[in-house]
């Protein structure tokens, strides 16, 4: 996608600079809504993409659940609302019974307030729904899942049944503690991973069954501890042996313990060849963890898109610009987060289910034609949850943008203090972590509190565990254990239990959120590097800075040592 550049900003938020091209002033005009034949054009934006991101992200909270009360049943809930929030929540079958109306919310447009004044109202007055769920069965501590059996604590999720502790799995099954897996099978530690089966600890790694400690394996078997493989079979540390010598080469390790063992690896993996990009079948693009797209620049975790820039977590998109979670053929989205099947949209949260022109929306479905509305559904012409008519509708609109203009609120997404979360229980503080005292410096929402921890019998440190999974006594289950960092307790249910004894696992040392997190650090970052092919010299942008120790090959030096 050639772009050429028109501009050069400073981010008022970190004063980096940044570009605007001339693709960018095309987009923001396909975007900007028309009334009465005048189109109210989309400025170009005044935050850099990551402060733009880093915003966005702040309205997301996709991992932490908390115990409180329905306010309509007042009977015990889970919900993504901790008790500390100024908040109506409804539990899942009220909010979607017709025992309240959204509609009764509804307020007159107020020129003289300024309009996020008046949003915050609607936003504390209007129920919240406890948890954002759809179609699951025995799946109750789960969030932004849909179509899941019998897990525990999983996130952004869906299709997948016995899982526990995972985030953006899909189509899984019998699965503990992975993050970015696909259609896969009895696996236990394993990141970008694609139908795998009996797989633990590894690493972009596809097609492929029992391996235990592996990178960038396709299309094998029964290997440990090996790298940059394809089509094999009984390899330890990259070296093939019979299948007898190969079992007895694992026996070796059987008195190691398994973050040993990953220690181990992660040397290896440093001195294996690392492809410059995550990529998979892609035309004219840049970035990485894409597949099937087209031009397409600055795009991460993403497949099926084409024509879009600055975009996170997406599929089956086209013509989209700085946008988190956008899926299932949605066009002509711009700064929005969380979409679902809609066309021509910008500075909306979460909303679903074929709808357009859309503008400054939360939590919308099957709407078209809104303005500031939040938790509508089947409603079109709506400004502040009030219904209009078509005429009223285009006539109000136009004097409302005017009059944001003036009040500087015209075209930007929701500033971070319109968040219903606090910023550490967000995904961007996942991705752009900072300290209490610079979040509330930078006019983000902070909290410091905490679940109330269930009564146990006895809270054992970490250090205290048994690497031996059958020296563990079933009362485990009635324990807590001291994360062996945070020191925070945590507890493991029945099925995790089961899983460790069956395919002889440790328990683990620390509490689940920081094993999230470790998962995460073994990422590469969000972010573009220029550097050189260390085979060729060529250079190139990739994931890999240059200070990093990999062995980074571009695409052709790669395929050619590797295949």
């Amino acid at each position: 996608m050639s772009e050429k550049d028109v501009e050069t900003k400073i981010c008022k938020h970190c004063q980096s600079s940044f570009k605007i091209t001339d693709k960018d002033l095309e987009f923001y005009g396909k975007i900007s809504p028309s009334f009465a034949w005048i189109k109210y054009t989309i400025p170009t934006p005044t935050l850099c993409p990551d402060c733009r991101q880093q915003r966005r992200l702040s309205f997301r909270n996709e991992r932490k659940l908390y115990k409180r009360i329905c306010d309509a049943t007042w009977k015990p809930i889970v919900s993504i609302y901790s008790p500390d929030k100024p908040y109506k929540v409804y539990n899942q079958d009220f909010w979607w019974s017709d025992k309240w109306d959204p509609m009764d919310y509804s307020k007159n447009f107020d020129f003289n307030k300024s309009f996020f004044e008046q949003f915050w109202e609607i936003l504390l007055d209007i129920p919240k729904l406890q948890n954002l769920v759809t179609l699951n069965e025995n799946s109750d501590y789960t969030n932004w899942s849909a179509y899941n059996k019998n897990c525990y604590l999983i996130f952004a999720s869906d299709h997948n049944e016995d899982c526990y502790y995972s985030d953006n799995i899909y189509r899984t099954k019998d699965t503990f503690d992975s993050l970015d897996l696909n259609d896969c099978t009895l696996c236990y530690e394993c990141i970008w991973s694609t139908k795998c089966n009996n797989c633990n600890y590894i690493f972009d790694c596809h097609n492929s069954n029992n391996l235990r400690f592996c990178f960038d394996l396709i299309n094998c078997d029964d290997c440990f501890l090996s790298t940059n493989l394809r089509n094999k079979k009984y390899y330890f540390k990259n070296i093939e042996y019979s299948k007898d010598e190969y079992f007895k080469k694992i026996d070796e390790y059987k008195n190691k313990s398994n973050s040993e063992t990953m220690q181990e690896l992660l040397k290896i993996k440093n001195n294996s060849i690392h492809l410059y990009f995550h990529w998979d079948n892609n035309e004219n693009c840049l970035w990485d963890y894409i597949s099937h797209c087209k031009n397409s620049l600055n795009v991460f975790s993403a497949n099926n898109m084409e024509n879009c820039k600055n975009i996170i977590n997406w599929n089956w998109a086209k013509d989209c610009q700085d946008s988190y979670v956008v899926v299932d053929n949605s066009t002509l989205v711009y700064e929005s987060i969380s979409i679902i099947s809609h066309n021509k949209w910008a500075f909306n949260f979460w909303c679903w289910n074929w709808g357009s022109n859309i503008y400054y929306s939360d939590h919308c479905q099957n709407c078209s034609n809104l303005f500031w509305c939040v938790w509508l559904r089947n409603k079109s012409y709506c400004i502040l949850n009030k219904e209009y008519s078509k005429e009223e509708y285009e006539k109000l609109v136009p004097k409302i943008i005017e009059s944001m203009k003036t009040a500087w609120e015209w075209w930007e997404f929701f500033p971070s203090f319109l968040s219903p979360f606090w910023y550490n229980e967000t995904v961007a503080q996942e991705y752009f972590p900072v300290s209490k005292e610079k979040a509330i410096k930078e006019n983000f929402k902070w909290s410091d509190y905490e679940n109330p921890f269930p009564k146990v019998e006895k809270i054992i440190p970490a250090s205290k565990l048994s690497e031996n999974i059958l020296s563990i006594p079933d009362d485990i289950l009635n324990r807590a254990i001291e994360c062996e960092i945070t020191k925070k307790p945590f507890r493991i249910i029945a099925q995790e239990l089961d899983f460790y004894r069956k395919y002889n696992l440790p328990i683990p040392k620390r509490h689940p959120d920081l094993r999230h997190l470790d998962r995460m650090a073994l990422r590469n970052p969000r972010k573009l590097f220029d550097r050189k092919c260390d085979k060729c010299g060529i250079m190139m942008k990739t994931t890999y800075s240059q200070e990093k120790p990999e062995i980074v090959y571009c695409e052709k030096c790669y395929n050619k040592e590797i295949y």
